[in-house]
């Protein structure tokens, strides 16, 4: 019998929620990764890379920064979706210092599937 805190999956639905987000927008915008972070109210901020001349931000970089231009002041957690096999330690930094060290950071390939989830201070 599944824990009423986890899906089919074995993810808690709303990690599972982060993920597709980040998943949709990785889809929609055609960039290499899509992120989403959830703040301490629940709300969530979705991003893609951005690849600009003059600014080269990663997905995760991305949505912390929505989170933080939007108010946040913590994260219960973030998803990246991505073919890398790992975070970035610059990823992780970002996420680190919004949410502390045991933020979760959930990595999961293009098809959703979920590869690691990482304290954001490992």
């Amino acid at each position: 019998m599944l824990s009423p805190m986890t899906d089919s999956t074995g993810i808690n639905p709303e990690d599972s929620k982060i993920i597709t987000l980040a998943r949709s927008a990785r889809a929609r915008n055609g960039v290499p990764e899509g992120a989403a972070v959830r703040d301490e109210t629940g709300r969530t901020y979705v991003a893609g890379t951005v690849d600009l001349d003059s600014l080269k931000l990663s997905a995760l970089q991305t949505a912390v920064a929505m989170a933080v231009a939007s108010g946040a002041e913590s994260l219960e957690a973030a998803a990246v979706v991505s073919s890398a096999e790992t975070v970035a330690d610059a990823d992780r930094a970002a996420v680190r210092d919004l949410g502390g060290s045991a933020t979760p950071v959930l990595l999961a390939g293009p098809d959703g599937t979920l590869k690691s989830t990482t304290p954001a201070g490992a």
